[in-house]
């Protein structure tokens, strides 16, 4: 619990070492009145949804294209290089105005989602760019522009641009985490710590970085779409650390906690192996359909999730391994053709080997989308369905607490009627004291339960439609981009054609 200020106001320090606006969410109310909250009364929150159901149909805004027009150049042998760090292309944090059947979406109790969730017309779009190695050795490490772009009032600039490490992002994610994942919140998480592919980076002279390119970029790529997606939640986007990350110039303080070997991720570990342990010593048996239908769905989820991942990166790799010997075929025709004593199909070897080596870049571009926009997005989403699950380890977590109580409820009652059969006077007044207590307590704890049980709830649904929209825009983008590569491979070997047919004129 956060201690109140000299005036009693309550507001707290963000975290990072600066005042902030929005009081910590240290309670089980998850954020307090400044921020936007979710309505807990049902008859309130059906009257508020309704009126925001009749503000978007009458307003209606037209939807953005999902997929932008790309000029093509003509003599661009790969259109498609480098097409993931278009900042049109990525999955942002922009309210997006999303099909019916996906806006409309009811939740089980059938009320349309809206409230803290619903579409406004506030955007808040980020960007990562220039990686930069700082320091040499095993003590370098990575530094990375963070680049926000809003109209958000409580936000003191229009466009802000902040310098911020690898561990800086931890932190922040370890920070949210603390404060919204007891109540059912279901935070984004950061990109996975690659201890052997950071040592590799700390150990590369600036000559060789060109072998660590690809990790570096898919880690810059990863940073960015973890951010949009965090501030594209309605809650998480007003908390004041998120802000200070966004905000605050210069280095923020220094978090010990976020190294893979840290006390703090020993622990995590520790208390990881301990609510296993307490799910099988009280195991809670689901009488929510709710809850025994999505925990089962998540579950299928994840493993089909995992099994398409391994295979878009099969996949990746296949194409990577295609441009390659494509590559390798155009270099060996083009010696054939200087060494050809025939003029004529000199030439033909020789444009045959320009073309192989456009197409070989094409399925260098090939492999950029499927990473970027298939394999990186599943594996994005993989990451999601454990915090999912991670939420509703804390339902089981309140569960188990309610229970305990009322547990220990039970005890001291049954200590105070032997007590009264014993005309134990002291003894009684002790144990009605002590009954109170745990009464109120055991009311706290299942009022708690409630709670986070219908938090779940919303988070899911909201979880749920943001999985629809980011994977219906990706494979569509996907989709128009292997067809536009496929397009370009045919116009290359096309334009081969009349060469053939007038060395066989010939």
């Amino acid at each position: 619990m956060e201690s109140l200020d000299q005036d009693g106001s309550g507001i707290s320090s963000s975290g990072y070492g600066t005042d902030s606006i929005l009081g910590r969410s240290d309670t089980l109310e998850d954020i307090d009145k400044n921020t936007i909250e979710i309505s807990l009364d049902e008859d309130e929150e059906i009257k508020a949804v309704e009126e925001s159901k009749d503000k978007i149909y009458d307003e209606k805004p037209a939807p953005p294209p999902l997929i932008p027009h790309i000029e093509e150049d003509e003599e661009e042998e790969n259109p498609f290089a480098d097409v993931h760090l278009n900042s049109h292309l990525q999955l942002s944090s922009t309210s997006m105005t999303p099909d019916n059947n996906i806006l409309e979406t009811k939740n089980n109790n059938g009320v349309k989602n809206g409230g803290e969730f619903e579409e406004t017309k506030e955007f808040l779009e980020i960007t990562v760019t220039d990686p930069q190695k700082m320091g040499d050795g095993m003590g370098s490490f990575m530094v990375y522009t963070v680049k926000t772009k809003t109209n958000i009032s409580y936000f003191k600039k229009d466009i802000m641009i902040v310098n911020r490490r690898f561990s800086d992002f931890l932190g922040l994610h370890d920070k949210l985490n603390e404060k919204y994942l007891q109540n059912g919140r279901i935070i984004p998480p950061t990109p996975d710590k690659n201890m052997v592919g950071m040592a590799k980076i700390k150990l590369t002279k600036e000559s060789d970085e060109n072998i660590q390119e690809e990790f570096v970029e898919r880690r810059r790529a990863a940073l960015e779409r973890y951010l949009n997606r965090t501030v594209r939640h309605p809650s998480l986007r007003t908390d004041p650390d998120l802000r200070d990350f966004l905000e605050l110039e210069g280095n923020l303080p220094r978090s010990n906690q976020t190294s893979a070997l840290s006390s703090k991720s020993v622990m995590k570990l520790i208390n990881k192996v301990g609510d296993k342990v307490s799910n099988l010593t009280l195991k809670m048996d689901e009488t929510d359909e709710w809850f025994v239908e999505k925990t089962q769905f998540i579950d299928a989820l994840d493993i089909q999730l995992k099994k398409l991942h391994g295979i878009t990166e099969a996949l990746v790799e296949h194409r990577k391994s295609l441009a390659n010997n494509t590559e390798l075929l155009s270099d060996s025709l083009n010696k054939l053709a200087q060494v050809e004593e025939n003029s004529k199909l000199s030439n033909a070897i020789s444009k045959l080997s320009d073309v192989q080596y456009r197409v070989g870049r094409v399925h260098r571009g090939q492999s950029e989308t499927d990473l970027y926009d298939l394999s990186e997005l599943i594996k994005d989403y993989i990451g999601l369905v454990g915090a999912a699950k991670d939420s509703f380890s804390e339902r089981v977590k309140a569960w188990q607490n309610w229970q305990q109580i009322a547990n220990m409820l039970m005890k001291k009652r049954e200590s105070k009627v032997k007590a009264e059969m014993q005309q134990k006077t002291e003894r009684i007044e002790q144990l009605s004291r002590e009954i109170a207590e745990y009464e109120r307590q055991q009311e706290m704890a299942q009022e708690n339960f409630d709670k986070i049980s219908r938090l779940i709830k919303k988070e899911f649904d909201f979880f749920d439609n943001q999985r629809a929209i980011d994977f219906k825009k990706s494979i569509l983008v996907y989709l128009e981009k292997m067809f536009r590569s496929q397009e370009s491979i045919a116009e290359k070997w096309g334009n081969y054609l009349p060469h053939i047919q007038k060395i066989m004129e010939d």
